[in-house]
């Protein structure tokens, strides 16, 4: 297994397979890694993939700190070992996460694609009915998720895929809880409800892609039409557009739409 020694001592886990330009799939706190396979499976006919975990997840090392500057630091470096420039594809915290790297190392990140959500912060959403917004909600979550993290990761997972049977989300919830730690995960949400990456997104101008959907969203963010009008607002150079539903379902879908983004650098290599 490749592991990649940052300055702190922590070594992160990272793995790449297939050639071609390279998509970085960059893990998230809300859910266990394998949701990326349809996706990987899809693309790494004709492009090079790479993933890796985050520090105190998987088979990296589980040691901190969990702030948003150290997670964006630890995902520029894993994109500047694997070759980057890379197609970045990131959901939940990592979208923050790859706006501020991709902001900052234009030369790094061709694009930065979300299925779902967007890299503002909580308070550009207020006035949506995105329950993000809402700080009861999210304090009551944190709360539970101190003391019952198992219900908690069960409240997302639930919220984000409703055609899984309550046999596959008690699995998924399974190894959610064995891939990502309690104390991680929470370091991780608290640090993303605190950050606001909107600037980011907005630096980086066209390379940003958000796509939206009624189902992708779980509840948490803006979704249908009204993802599709805050994105746009707040984010008017970003390519914006609706998508039927998320990666596991039509990971063609997604596949198209790296495609479109890597088809120069395709053609070249061929």
């Amino acid at each position: 297994m490749p592991y990649l020694g940052r300055p702190d001592g922590v070594k992160i886990h990272w793995e790449e397979r297939g050639t071609g330009p390279l998509v970085v799939l960059a893990p998230y706190a809300n859910a266990y890694p394998a949701v990326y396979d349809p996706l990987e499976a899809e693309l790494s006919g004709d492009h090079r993939i790479a993933r890796y975990g985050d520090r105190g997840s998987g088979a990296s090392d589980r040691t901190g700190p969990y702030d948003m500057d150290t997670g964006a630091d630890d995902l520029e470096a894993v994109i500047e070992t694997a070759g980057g420039p890379a197609v970045v594809i990131a959901l939940a915290d990592a979208v923050n996460r790859g706006a501020h790297v991709a902001a900052r190392r234009p030369d790094l990140v061709d694009a930065l694609v979300v299925p779902g959500g967007n890299p503002a912060g909580r308070a550009r959403l207020e006035g949506t009915d995105a329950m993000v917004t809402s700080d009861s909600v999210l304090d009551a979550f944190l709360s539970m998720a101190e003391t019952d993290y198992r219900g908690a990761v069960r409240t997302v997972v639930s919220a984000g895929n409703p055609q899984m049977s309550d046999d596959e989300v008690r699995e998924r919830v399974r190894l959610q809880v064995e891939y990502l730690p309690r104390e991680t995960a929470i370091a991780r949400w608290r640090a993303w409800a605190d950050d606001d990456a909107t600037e980011a997104g907005r630096e980086c101008g066209d390379r940003l892609w958000i796509l939206v959907s009624e189902h992708m969203s779980g509840g948490w963010f803006p979704a249908g039409d009204e993802g599709l009008r805050i994105s746009r607002r707040l984010f008017p150079k970003a390519h914006v557009e609706e998508v039927d539903d998320g990666m596991i379902s039509r990971p063609d879908q997604f596949g198209d739409i790296v495609r479109r983004i890597t088809s120069k650098a395709r053609a070249a290599t061929a």
